[in-house]
């Protein structure tokens, strides 16, 4: 069974920087994707960045394209998201998330995703 915890969320002013973590059990890094999504209020879920659990071709969503990375370290069962040069737009609850194939190609599709951690920027 994949488990996900996500800790790291926090509140900061604008141009700051956050890094999440995922602590995730051994079998996420099996086969398939892991990446990150967010939902703020009254918005629909959107693919943040996802990887290959091999470490090949991380994949982002443009609007945080230089902004953050994705990256993993299969030997601690982590996952991380290195968020800098924050704006208020990036305020949403970020989810930790595992997939297989389907994952990895569409960035919607994850089968396992955890509570969520909560990120706020302010101005």
């Amino acid at each position: 069974q994949v488990r996900l915890v996500e800790s790291g969320g926090g509140s900061v002013q604008a141009g700051g920087s956050l890094r999440l973590s995922c602590a995730a059990s051994k079998d996420t890094f099996t086969s398939g994707c892991v990446g990150w999504f967010r939902q703020a209020p009254g918005k629909e879920r959107e693919g943040v960045a996802r990887m290959h659990v091999s470490g090949q071709g991380p994949i982002y969503t443009d609007s945080v394209k230089g902004r953050f990375t994705i990256s993993q370290d299969s030997a601690k069962n982590t996952i991380y998201l290195q968020m800098n040069s924050l704006e208020p737009e990036d305020t949403a609850m970020y989810y930790c998330a595992a997939g297989g194939l389907k994952y990895c190609t569409d960035g919607r599709s994850q089968n396992y995703w955890g509570q969520g951690t909560q990120v706020t920027v302010s101005t």
